[in-house]
């Protein structure tokens, strides 16, 4: 025989079942903040000039045959900066830091990485574009990021980006940057061997 008088088990009826609301209602919450989280993201992107992957694989996709028109008169500049997440395995930096490009017209820049870490390796890196309002307007025909890189021990290499700053870039924006990421994945050596 229970203790219990039925006022107190009433009490603690009404007590679970405000409890289990507040746990559905956390819980549906928690559900609905993950499906935010992805327009979240793309608004933080644009925000902090952090480029959104979809944009990068758009931005990245150029069809030659149906090239802007170069504006002849608009000069925008072009800053290049390569980075290292961690030190003393590599040396990666562009050939020149920063370039005058017409819009509408392709150019080359070349970059330099060099395998220090003593042992053969693979290494991709990860473009961004800044501000993030530029990256629909930035196209690379040719770029050593869309596939890993192989590298022997000690093997220095010379690798272009080709590009396309297109013409109907806003005319707000003058001077873009384009930074690489370089990351080692020795990995992925013994799949691409």
């Amino acid at each position: 025989m229970s203790d219990e008088t039925p006022i107190d088990q009433n009490q603690r009826d009404s007590s679970n079942r405000k409890l289990t609301l507040r746990l559905l209602g956390f819980a549906l919450g928690a559900f609905g903040f993950g499906f935010a989280l992805v327009p979240l993201y793309d608004v933080i992107c644009d925000i902090t000039g952090v480029g959104n992957p979809k944009d990068l694989l758009r931005a990245s996709t150029f069809d030659e045959a149906a090239a802007p028109v170069a504006d002849e008169n608009r000069w925008v500049t072009v800053e290049f900066i390569a980075d290292l997440p961690s030190v003393g395995n590599w040396t990666f930096k562009p050939l020149v830091t920063e370039m005058k490009v017409q819009p509408g017209k392709l150019y080359v820049v070349d970059y330099v990485a060099h395998n220090l870490t003593g042992k053969d390796t693979v290494a991709q890196a990860i473009p961004n574009v800044a501000p993030g309002k530029a990256t629909p307007f930035f196209r690379k025909t040719e770029c050593f990021c869309f596939t890993p890189q192989k590298f022997h021990k000690d093997e220095e290499k010379v690798m272009p980006v080709r590009f396309v700053v297109d013409s109907h870039l806003p005319k707000s924006l003058d001077r873009i940057t384009l930074s690489y990421t370089f990351y080692d994945n020795s990995t992925r050596v013994a799949a691409l061997n």
